[in-house]
């Protein structure tokens, strides 16, 4: 079962990259007289598109029939029809299901629909919890957790996720024309891949994708929009001073990833599955805070000495919680340094380490945690 809820009542924009489960999430929940409209089929595509107001003529036909629920799947193909389905939702109360997985098209056209209209809800790849007895650590740092890639052997999972990043540059970006250099954004994805979960620097990667820091600053920005990716960005004191540090950055799925980067079939040697569970751990928590709705939000800490912790949590404008990730089975003294660093100006901010040992312990008033404690205890732990 999914942890995203949709609402009960009212309209609702589901967004979420592709193979999440939008579809099949919504389709859970749909009545049996609901109508169905899918854009992604190319002539129910064509006939909206060459005139919106055929949707309103066809819905309202079919409210006179009886029908209350309309679902509408990829929504942000035909922005236009939003303001058709503003119209409908004002006149008909007519609850709309909406699945969309560019946010950036919606932007365009949407401003009176999301403004109270619609209820937001994001999905994302699978959890550990949502996994169940399917759940593998390395298989999910390998191939990452989209719903099909979970329920599919390994050649399935690589075939899929080989063909995702294909798909991604092919549809998303080509045939939406977010991107007219193809070529020059392929080179950045492929940077971004590699430098996964780093602290971006702009004018760097640009010179070695051989695009202007604008151009690069633009494409993360796209990277954003089509939910394929999200900034972690610095604490300070001021959020005006926030702004001024540069973010880290990281893919929405570690499968994905190593798709990108080629290595879906590599051993996964000591510092890239590091890096790898980082990443799925700082995901893992972004996705479990986001389906509580718990108005938390995360950010990582650095000094100009190099001192850091992975990632702090902050609610209702206090720090809760410090973060360290570490793919060991034994954490010692040593890799305690950028908590002790971070202790000297939060001393009353909990402290965590997050790693692969077998049980939890306490080291130096640190609460050493195995990764499936912990998230069981996050909630109660940003209390």
């Amino acid at each position: 079962m999914r942890l995203c809820r949709l609402p009960a009542r009212g309209s609702c924009l589901l967004l979420g990259p592709r193979q999440t489960g939008k579809s099949t999430l919504v389709k859970s929940v749909l009545p049996r007289r609901a109508w169905t409209v899918d854009l992604l089929q190319q002539e129910t595509f064509l006939r909206y598109a060459k005139e919106p107001g055929a949707f309103r003529r066809e819905a309202e036909a079919r409210v006179r029939r009886g029908v209350r629920v309309i679902f509408v799947d990829e929504i942000q193909r035909n922005p236009a029809l939003l303001d058709e389905i503003h119209g409908l939702i004002e006149t008909h109360r007519i609850r709309f299901l909406l699945t969309g997985s560019s946010a950036r098209k919606l932007r365009r056209g949407a401003a009176n629909l999301l403004a109270g209209r619609a209820a937001t809800r994001r999905l994302y790849p699978l959890t550990m919890s949502e996994q169940g007895q399917l759940f593998d650590l390395d298989r999910t740092l390998r191939f990452g957790s989209l719903p099909p890639v979970v329920t599919g052997g390994p050649g399935a999972a690589r075939d899929l996720l080989a063909s995702y990043a294909d798909t991604y540059l092919r549809e998303e970006i080509q045939a939406e024309a977010l991107v007219r250099n193809l070529g020059g954004f392929a080179r950045f994805l492929d940077l971004v891949a590699a430098e996964n979960g780093g602290i971006v620097n702009y004018t760097a990667l640009g010179r070695d994708a051989q695009l202007t820091t604008n151009t690069v600053q633009e494409y993360y920005q796209i990277l954003e929009d089509t939910l394929v990716g999200f900034r972690l960005e610095p604490w300070r004191h001021s959020p005006r001073r926030r702004l001024v540090g540069h973010p880290r950055f990281y893919l929405f799925d570690p499968g994905v990833t190593n798709a990108l980067l080629r290595r879906l079939g590599a051993p996964l040697d000591s510092v890239w599955r590091g890096r790898l569970f980082e990443q799925w751990v700082i995901l893992e928590c972004h996705r479990m805070l986001d389906y509580r709705r718990a108005e938390v939000r995360s950010f990582y800490w650095r000094t100009n000495h190099g001192a850091e912790v992975d990632l702090l949590l902050e609610r209702h404008g206090r720090l809760r919680l410090a973060i360290e990730i570490k793919a060991k089975s034994t954490v010692a003294g040593a890799d305690l340094s950028g908590l002790r660093s971070f202790a000297e100006v939060h001393p009353r901010v909990r402290r965590v380490v997050v790693a692969e040992v077998p049980e939890e312990y306490e080291l130096d008033g640190v609460a050493i945690l195995p990764y499936r404690t912990f998230f069981q205890r996050l909630p109660s732990l940003l209390r």
